[in-house]
């Protein structure tokens, strides 16, 4: 029979506890230019950047969604865990939404 120590046991506890918090910390800082599509929402609804920065959408729904910005750019229809990036070059701001579901809009606003 195994025995465990307390100390040891209590180590794994708080340490199992905390490894989530940990990551999901970790995911946010490491991506902060990023929109999330979560419930036919796009998440944050708006941003600011800075020129030259760019940005990456993420699909999260399991249904397709797209991103466009007339005359500024449109993403091919993403599928579940699709993505679309772009850059950013000039200062504005730009409104964005999903031609699929026009009522799912978001800006982005250059610096």
């Amino acid at each position: 029979m195994t025995s465990i120590n307390r100390r040891d046991f209590g180590i794994a506890v708080v340490a199992t506890m905390l490894l989530p918090v940990v990551t999901a910390r970790s995911e946010e800082a490491a991506d902060p230019l990023a929109v999330h599509i979560d419930n036919f929402v796009f998440q944050p609804a708006q941003l600011t950047v800075k020129v030259g920065q760019t940005v990456t959408w993420t699909n999260r729904d399991d249904i397709p969604h797209t991103v466009v910005c007339p005359g500024k750019f449109r993403s091919k229809t993403m599928d579940t865990d699709g993505t679309f990036a772009f850059t950013f070059t000039a200062a504005g701001e730009y409104k964005y939404f999903c031609s699929l579901h026009p009522h799912m809009t978001g800006i982005v606003k250059v610096e």
